[in-house]
């Protein structure tokens, strides 16, 4: 049997730590404000009357950018400190913000809304900075004996993001349809300030700069410094040395999660897109509304639930199997042809998304050095933000040109080519993720 145990009690760990709170919090509407910026500027684009090629370019734009910038300053992050970085990349983003709400509001020239993407896309990346937190106090001992395991903390952030992936696109479209085009993104920013306020203002959860990962006997000497008010000596800032190059040059276990991350996002964004295509040949546009947030729901309830169950297996054979499994499970996205086809393919591939997501930021913790966790998460998840931005345009070509079973086909493709790169680099996983 490859399940030890099932635990329902098992997240009592995670809310017992009240430290936590604050930025969980923080990091909740920083994500509200990440999930909507995309369908939020399209939205808003679109009603001000902009057309939907600029757009879309604007939004690609915004994508890229956060890209090529958002692990440059996660890995800022991780030499300088949470709060030395973060509240200023958030300004410059929400400037960026603010030079886009404004040009929209007086109908301004379009080359304005790209120099605004551009600064949109210093924001700091929200699922990387919480989850470096709580790794930080589960390995450094701080939490004591009472600390949460690893796999459940992953499993619990899955599901804030299943929830922040759900809703905020839907508020945002709300806000900016009921009150005015500008309404849903400026909310979106007062959370993102409010959020990083209740961030960086926790500082007795933050990483220090060059802290280590401790084993079990000096996590609990750690525990027990910290009791006696005593120094545990996790780390010395003073002594840490800036990192020359940056981890995805440095770590080949990193640049297989990218690329499995890539994977994924480009699947589901043709996914996607594919399912809106189908829905309208049907004349039912709401036929993808109800599909997408179905299986968000359903993955938010396997992510739930994966974090109950231990598993015998190690970590590197955790990965490979739920590499297969999602890319066996999408991978039959070639089948749909019909609205019952869709419903089925789109529910079977939902219960492995979110495992697959839960193990691959395990395996990140577990290949990386604790100092560099907050830039290493960040870059598997620009992997998906890469995927994301030339999925959809390589699946609507497609789609345009023959039809919505074309991009499902093209979807199935991408997600085929995920338990192949897992198979490939099995020696590279096997020899990294210790666990």
């Amino acid at each position: 049997m490859f399940v030890s145990a099932v635990d329902p009690g098992v997240y009592k760990a995670i809310l017992r730590v009240r430290q936590a709170y604050a930025f969980d919090i923080g990091g909740m509407l920083m994500r509200f404000y990440g999930y909507m910026t995309n369908i939020g500027v399209v939205t808003m684009l679109t009603l001000a009357g902009y057309s939907f090629f600029v757009a879309g370019f604007v939004s690609s734009a915004i994508a890229l950018a956060m890209f090529f910038v958002s692990p440059r300053i996660s890995k800022r992050v991780d030499a300088k400190g949470q709060r030395r970085i973060v509240p200023v990349a958030a300004l410059v983003t929400l400037s960026g913000l603010a030079v886009m709400l404004v040009t929209v509001a007086t109908h301004g020239p379009e080359w304005v809304l790209f120099v605004a993407a551009v600064l949109m896309g210093f924001l700091p990346n929200p699922q990387a900075l919480v989850r470096a937190r709580w790794t930080y106090l589960i390995r450094t001992g701080k939490l004591g004996e009472q600390a949460p395991e690893l796999r459940t903390m992953f499993s619990y952030e899955g599901v804030l993001d299943d929830i922040g992936f759900m809703f905020s696109p839907a508020i945002s479209i709300a806000l900016a349809s009921a009150i005015a085009p500008v309404a849903g993104l400026l909310a979106g920013g007062v959370g993102l300030a409010a959020g990083v306020a209740l961030l960086t203002l926790s500082r007795s959860t933050e990483p220090q700069p060059g802290w280590k990962a401790l084993d079990e006997e000096d996590r609990e000497r750690a525990w027990a410094a910290n009791l006696e008010g005593e120094s545990a000596g996790v780390s010395d800032e003073s002594a840490l040395a800036p990192h020359q190059k940056s981890i995805i040059r440095t770590s080949p276990m990193v640049r297989v999660l990218f690329v499995l991350l890539m994977l994924v996002g480009a699947f589901f964004g043709v996914f996607d897109t594919s399912t809106v295509a189908l829905a309208e040949q049907f004349g039912d546009p709401n036929i993808a509304s109800v599909i997408l947030m179905a299986t968000a729901f359903i993955s938010m309830v396997m992510g739930f639930a994966f974090g109950m169950v231990k598993l015998r297996m190690p970590l590197w054979k955790q990965l490979v199997a739920c590499g297969l499994c999602i890319g066996t499970a999408y991978g039959t996205m070639a089948l749909i042809d019909s609205v019952p086809s869709l419903y089925a393919i789109s529910v079977l591939g939902s219960f492995f998304y979110a495992p697959f997501l839960i193990v691959i930021n395990s395996a990140c913790e577990a290949s990386v050095p604790g100092e560099r966790l907050t830039e290493a998460i960040t870059w598997i998840n620009a992997g998906a933000t890469c995927g994301m931005a030339f999925g959809p345009s390589v699946g609507g070509l497609l789609i345009d040109a023959v039809g919505a079973t074309a991009g499902f086909d093209c979807g199935a493709v991408f997600a085929v080519l995920i338990p192949v790169v897992v198979l490939l680099f099995l020696r590279v996983i096997k020899r990294n993720v210790r666990g």
